[in-house]
């Protein structure tokens, strides 16, 4: 995600530059072969390609908006995220305690009872995130993507989950590691464990069903992420906002010759070459927003920042168990001169 203001200008054509050095020279060679041969056929009527551009563009605010509720969705899921993990840490810090214990003990042993819960719960939000992470046949994987991946320290392939282990028992981390799905997993050993509470009486059948509430809104949210990650927008509408931006902006140049060809001096013919060139990045520019907008997960430029939202949730609830500052991660900033929270 850009933390910034906003993405500058300079940034903003460094990242179409290549389609901009395209653009220039096709839209050169078109207007020079014009001008010099004089090839009247070469003159298409702006009447239809003006009905084309009118297409592209309902079509472009159709694929965009849809690319922007994807990520919006996105952005929302991890809000509840935020909101259900605090409200399972209170109700755990406060709901589990000695009040109708068959065995009491001491509340340093309650402690760890919550530290323990606590500290799974921190294991599922990395793993989570870890897991949409990896790469997907769908998303983009260019050689910018993935040196400006490695940039952000974002790995998509052979990924580890070495970083839960200290949030788990050694018992726990390995049956993990035997597991597909890991997070959902360690939503399992959660239940489980709060099943053990329930029959030692440390909570009761109310608190233990409204604790397994939230574990159940849980993995309704983990299941609304994976969603978005495993189902990519619709191929077909990808594909034909693809080829029709391209049909486009290939035709442009042809369809303005004769616009800039009329006006009185000969020489403004060339001035078709910075509008052709302007207009194509236009289409293009819109195009690849809703492009790199419709995978809020990839590790990219417009991601919703899980990593650093499943760390500023672990700070927070962490510091309701009075856990020291200094045994906590550290916030994550924004990354390279693009300001990118990842």
């Amino acid at each position: 995600m850009q933390a910034g203001k906003k993405y500058t200008f300079r940034q903003t054509l460094f990242w179409t530059r290549k389609k901009i050095y395209f653009f220039l020279v096709f839209d050169a060679a078109i207007v020079a072969i014009y001008y010099f041969f004089n090839f009247d056929w070469m003159i298409i009527p702006w009447e239809p390609i003006s009905l084309v551009g009118i297409a592209t563009a309902f079509y472009l605010g159709f694929k965009n908006n849809s690319s922007y509720e994807r990520l919006w969705e996105a952005r929302k899921i991890w809000g509840g995220i935020v909101n259900t993990s605090r409200t399972f840490t209170v109700s755990i810090r406060d709901l589990v305690n000695n009040e109708e214990s068959k065995q009491a003990i001491s509340e340093e042993e309650l402690h760890h009872i919550h530290k323990r819960i606590v500290h799974r719960h921190v294991a599922w939000l990395r793993a989570m995130a870890l897991e949409l992470r990896e790469d997907r046949a769908w998303e983009h994987k260019t050689e910018t993507d993935e040196k400006f991946r490695k940039v952000l320290g974002i790995k998509t392939r052979d990924i580890k989950f070495e970083s839960i282990e200290g949030y788990l028992s050694g018992e726990e981390y390995q049956y993990l590691m035997k597991k597909g799905n890991k997070s959902s997993h360690i939503l399992s050993l959660q239940s489980k464990d709060l099943a053990v509470l329930k029959a030692a009486g440390y909570i009761n059948s109310y608190e233990h069903m409204t604790l397994q509430g939230m574990i159940e809104e849980m993995y309704t949210l983990q299941g609304k992420s994976e969603r978005i990650k495993n189902f990519p927008f619709p191929r077909q509408y990808t594909t034909a906002n693809y080829y029709i931006v391209w049909i486009f902006i290939l035709l442009l140049p042809f369809s303005i010759l004769k616009i800039f060809d009329d006006l009185p001096h000969e020489h403004m013919i060339w001035l078709a070459i910075p509008f052709a060139v302007l207009v194509s990045w236009v289409f293009w520019f819109m195009e690849s927003i809703g492009e790199y907008s419709e995978n809020p997960f990839e590790g990219l430029y417009n991601d919703v920042p899980i990593t650093a939202l499943s760390v500023s949730i672990e700070r927070d609830i962490r510091q309701m168990l009075d856990e020291d500052d200094a045994d906590l991660p550290d916030p994550i900033e924004p990354l390279t001169d693009f300001k990118i929270l990842i």
